[in-house]
């Protein structure tokens, strides 16, 4: 489906209801179910993501994807007793991010068929695995590009209504093109998956997530986390990529690399100018780094 007018939409509300068994309107940057007040959408305090009972941001959200590409997207969903198809249609002509959400029992379509899939853990885990693929980067099985695009807005929005701290943290490593030249390319994934593994163990799994954002390039998002508690996080993890020991590798070669952080403050900052601004603090680090040597 091409993208949709707010008069459009409440025209065929009334249609929509005959063919979906739900129908919504929602903000996917802020997470909130919209309501009608007058002729516009207006937020909700209800949150989205809680339909599917989870209770947390979905890490698949095709709605902010859906508002980001202004266009349509379909994924399968579950809650409690039923499983969805689901299809984010971006809205036009909004005072705000607007996406509609029309959803399909899917249990009663050939494409699912009439077995108890309700109940039947393999299936649940089968849909988690789609959504989870979706969003992961396959060397290092951290989050990828596209999370972080669809996920950091929503993340500055929280950090903005809580009033705490959000850190954003881009990580370069160093002399990676050395690496792949002298040793393969084949190290060189390698050396991005040590260091993947090493953020993903060091961050707080329930607040903060890590990301391959490209090459050899990763970012964190630090929820309620100043700048210098970002950067005494981001030594204790150096320290550990520096000493980690690695059988592709010559004994005397060692990882490393450079980081920028960019803190929201009182000025608001989107989630482009945040890393951005982490983006340019951590080449001048590099910078810095190679002027030493």
């Amino acid at each position: 489906m091409k993208p949709m007018t707010i008069e459009e939409i409440r025209k065929n509300l009334d249609f929509f209801h005959k063919m979906y068994d739900v129908v919504r309107l929602v903000d996917p940057v802020e997470k909130k179910v919209l309501d009608y007040r007058g002729d516009m959408p207006c937020r909700s305090t209800d949150a989205c993501y809680d339909y599917w009972e989870n209770y947390q941001i979905c890490n698949n959200c095709i709605s902010i994807r859906a508002h980001l590409n202004n266009q349509s997207f379909i994924k399968i969903e579950k809650n409690k007793n039923h499983v969805f198809w689901v299809n984010a249609i971006p809205v036009q002509n909004a005072e705000r991010p607007v996406v509609l959400e029309l959803l399909k029992d899917a249990a009663d379509t050939m494409l699912i068929g009439l077995q108890d899939y309700i109940n039947g853990e393999a299936f649940e885990n089968f849909i988690e695995r789609i959504n989870e693929a979706v969003v992961r980067d396959f060397i290092t099985t951290l989050y990828n590009r596209r999370f972080v695009d669809e996920r950091l807005p929503a993340d500055v929005v929280n950090a903005m209504l809580d009033g705490k701290p959000l850190s954003v943290c881009f990580i370069d490593l160093d002399s990676f093109k050395q690496i792949n030249d002298l040793y393969g390319h084949r190290a060189g994934d390698l050396a991005i998956k040590a260091v993947g593994a090493v953020l993903a163990q060091e961050i707080r799994k329930k607040t903060d997530w890590a990301a391959r954002y490209g090459g050899d390039e990763f970012l964190l998002s630090l929820r309620n986390t100043s700048e210098q508690e970002a950067r005494t996080f981001l030594q204790r993890v150096l320290n550990a990529v520096e000493n980690l020991s690695l059988d592709f590798l010559p004994s005397s070669a060692r990882l490393s690399f450079s980081y920028g952080i960019k803190t929201t403050s009182d000025v608001p900052l989107t989630a482009d100018d945040l890393v951005q601004h982490a983006d340019e603090k951590m080449y001048q680090a590099k910078r810095a780094k190679k002027n030493v040597q």
